[in-house]
């Protein structure tokens, strides 16, 4: 609800998890944003991104579906907070990749932005 965006126009943020509650609660924040007189996308998409260490199917494609693709950033924790296999699907529950590769919605270039071009964006002092 401040202004940090407004004087700090090159700040980013990065909320791990799929921005944890974001993705349910969006039209809850938007609905706030709207009474406060501001749209939450414009003010903040332009400087908040969510990473993907989301250790399922169906979350990560709810996230896809409410985030734009452009505040999305890979992440894995590989050897992270979960280290086991899922039982339903024989995949390590932290091997997000897998379902970023296995969303049918995104294109292929939604994909790669996810995985690479995004952060290159992001981070654009990263010379990877």
């Amino acid at each position: 609800m401040s202004d940090v965006f407004k004087d700090f126009p090159d700040l980013k943020i990065i909320i791990p998890h799929g921005g944890g509650a974001v993705p349910y609660h969006w039209g809850r924040f938007r609905g706030m944003a709207l009474d406060q007189g501001f749209d939450l996308a414009e003010r903040v998409l332009n400087n908040i991104y969510f990473d993907t260490c989301v250790y399922h199917q169906r979350g990560i494609d709810l996230l896809l579906d409410i985030i734009p693709t452009k505040n999305i950033l890979f992440a894995s924790e590989m050897i992270g907070a979960v280290r086991g296999v899922d039982p339903e699907t024989g995949h390590y529950f932290d091997d997000t990749k897998r379902y970023i590769d296995n969303n049918t919605v995104l294109s292929a270039e939604q994909k790669q932005a996810i995985f690479e071009g995004n952060a290159r964006r992001v981070f654009s002092r990263l010379k990877a």
